[in-house]
This record gives structure tokens, C-alpha cells and sequence, in this order.
């Protein structure tokens, strides 16, 4: 997640933009890289892929694709100057920028397209460590009204890559959304889905988008339901440094959330227990059904939001009669960490 940027038409998505992100060889880039697919519990079939084959991720085929040098960037952005910075999250600053148009080439200020850089600041820890349970509902909430704004607009647009990097937070850790580069037309008339090149993040592409290129409205509810996922949890969507069978979130994650007595095994012992279980527990039933097999059994975003503003209005107590018996709220390690 890092910072808000622009002010769109809706509170929550922010138009037309491109984020620069910070990439581990020392320049920044434009990109999408992914990581492998693994097999999940689903109806559809999926291609292995060897974690070995991919250590550092998987690029996915992407056009265009510009990966910039830090020198660059320094021009883009007038050398990171104070008055462009746009605001500053848990992971660093982001700058306002312009490269041309046409060659993505850095150029003057005030000419050619704006684009945001997202400046690493590597001596920051985590997000994670210091969200609240409210706070993390608060941008589970702004999040999920975006793609409602999306999903209802006049024309139906799908995301196509939610995930945890594309949401944007301002000083106030109110949620918007970044870049578009992948955002489809949704299907028209009587049809049900569009049928496109499988484009996206592996974790978080639905498994019937990356099964048959069928893309749903619905697609983008499971890419949420992995985030909402991850919130809880404190988890990425794949890591490969986790225990063999823990790589995939989903995965592991799913049989835990059915389990009112192995639940609290699974939330971020960084919350050290303050939540209230009743919130907890339905925010496991609510990503069980946003991460359901078949598209047809998933919420719409707008019943995602109303779901989720009851969750954010259950309150903790001192004493919780539906805390399970083995654990309850205090549980301070999921064992999964």
C-alpha cells in the first residue's frame, strides 16, 4: 500500500494513473511482475509452476513495458524535490512526475503526462505493525467502495488486478485505487463475462479467470477477498519463506476460516488480540464467500461494503460469551508467522 494520489470523481479510485514502483536492483520501474501460479483447491484446472523456475517472480507478458533507472527518476521528479512530494505512507514518499507521452522518457515539469513515484524508504518496517483492527476495516471499506464505483458505473468496469500494492492511502489512511493499466469494459447485454488474454497477479487472479480467460465482474470480488485475507492475517498472498503448504494464502488459510476454534490461530498476533471475535469471525465468513470457487457464489462489491461497515460496528468487549474456548481473542500467535 503506499499513498493517495489525485483527486478522481469518486472518492475511492483515482483515474488514469500510472504508479512507478521501486524495484529491488536499485532502479524503479513501471511493472508488473508477478509471482508463479501453484495449484489451489478449485473446480478448474491449473498449470504447476515450479517455485525454483521463478525465484525472483514471474514477469507476465506486459507491452510497453519501461523499467527506469534511479537517474531517471531524479529528473522526472526534479531530483525528489520537497514541494513535490504528494504525500507519505507506511513505505515512503510519492512524488509527482512527468515522462513524455509517447517515449515514457523523463521530462520538465509541467510537461507530458503526470505520473506518481513511489520512493522506497527501506528503514520502514511493515504497515502491518501498526494498523489496528479498525484501521485495517477502515481501508477494507474505502478499498472495497472503489470497485463498487467501478462495478456500477455506467459502464461496468472491471479491475482485473486488485491487490494489496494498488490501494493508495493518504495521510489519513483513507483508500484509493491505482492503476488501471489492466481495467477492462465489462461484458454487455446478456452476456456474463468478457473472454481476454489472463493478465494479473498470481494470489490474487481468480481461478476461473486463469483457468478459461473468462473475466467476471466477480473476478475482482476474489482478488479482494485474497486483500481481505491479507489484512486479517498479516500475510502476503504468496510467500515462498513460509512452510511448505503455507505458500498460497488461500490455500492454507481457507479450511482454518470455517473453524470458530482454529480461528484465532490465523489473525495477526500483531493485533495482540485486540478485536472483538464476533467482528473477526464474520470477516472470515465474509472472505470465505468472496474467495468462493464459482463467481456466481460471490457477494457484489456493494454487498462486500454493507457487510463490512456491520463488521467495523461491532465493538470490543470485556467479556465475549462467543469467544471460542481455546484461545478467544487474546491468542497472541497464529502460528503461521
Amino acid at each position: 500500500m503506499g499513498n493517495c494520489v489525485g483527486t478522481p470523481d469518486s472518492p475511492n479510485v483515482v483515474h488514469k494513473e500510472y504508479t512507478i514502483k521501486d524495484l529491488s536492483n536499485g532502479s524503479m520501474g513501471i511493472t508488473y511482475k508477478q509471482a508463479p501460479q501453484i495449484n489451489t483447491t478449485s473446480s478448474y484446472s491449473y498449470k504447476r509452476i515450479d517455485f525454483d523456475e521463478y525465484p525472483d517472480g514471474k514477469i507476465l507478458e506486459e507491452p510497453n513495458l519501461r523499467v527506469f533507472s534511479f537517474a531517471e527518476l531524479k529528473n522526472a521528479t526534479g531530483n525528489f524535490k520537497p514541494d513535490s512530494i504528494l504525500g507519505e505512507g507506511g513505505f515512503g514518499r510519492v512524488y509527482k512526475g512527468w515522462v513524455d507521452e509517447s517515449t515514457l522518457s523523463p521530462s520538465k515539469a509541467g510537461v507530458g503526462m503526470v505520473v506518481a513515484v513511489k520512493k522506497l524508504n527501506p528503514e520502514r518496517g511493515s504497515a502491518y505493525q501498526k494498523f489496528s483492527w479498525e484501521l485495517r476495516l477502515k481501508i477494507a471499506i474505502g478499498a472495497a467502495s472503489g470497485l463498487a464505483f467501478l462495478h456500477t458505473s455506467e459502464k461496468q468496469i472491471i479491475y482485473r488486478d486488485f491487490k494489496a500494492s494498488n490501494i493508495l492511502l493518504d495521510s489519513d489512511f483513507n483508500a484509493k485505487l491505482s492503476d488501471f493499466g489492466l481495467a477492462k469494459v465489462g461484458p454487455t447485454g446478456e452476456k456474463s463475462h468478457v473472454t481476454t488474454r489472463v493478465m494479473g497477479t498470481f494470489g490474487y487472479a481468480a481461478p476461473e479467470y486463469v483457468a478459461t480467460g473468462h473475466l467476471y465482474v466477480k473476478s475482482d470480488v476474489y482478488g479482494f477477498g485474497v486483500v481481505l485475507l491479507e489484512l486479517m492475517t498479516g500475510l502476503r498472498a504468496l510467500d515462498t519463506s513460509r512452510p511448505s503448504g503455507q505458500h498460497n494464502l488461500v490455500d492454507f488459510a481457507r479450511p482454518i476460516l470455517t473453524d470458530r476454534r482454529k480461528l484465532t490461530r490465523l489473525i495477526d498476533p500483531r493485533l495482540d488480540g485486540q478485536y472483538p471475535f464476533k467482528g473477526a469471525w464474520l470477516a472470515a465468513q465474509l472472505t470465505l464467500r468472496c474467495i468462493a470457487n464459482e463467481p456466481r457464489n460471490r457477494p457484489s462489491m456493494l454487498e462486500v461494503v454493507e457487510a463490512l461497515e456491520e463488521i467495523k460496528s461491532i465493538k470490543m468487549t470485556p467479556m465475549e460469551d462467543d469467544s471460542p474456548q481455546d484461545g478467544g481473542q487474546n491468542s497472541k500467535s497464529n502460528g503461521f508467522h
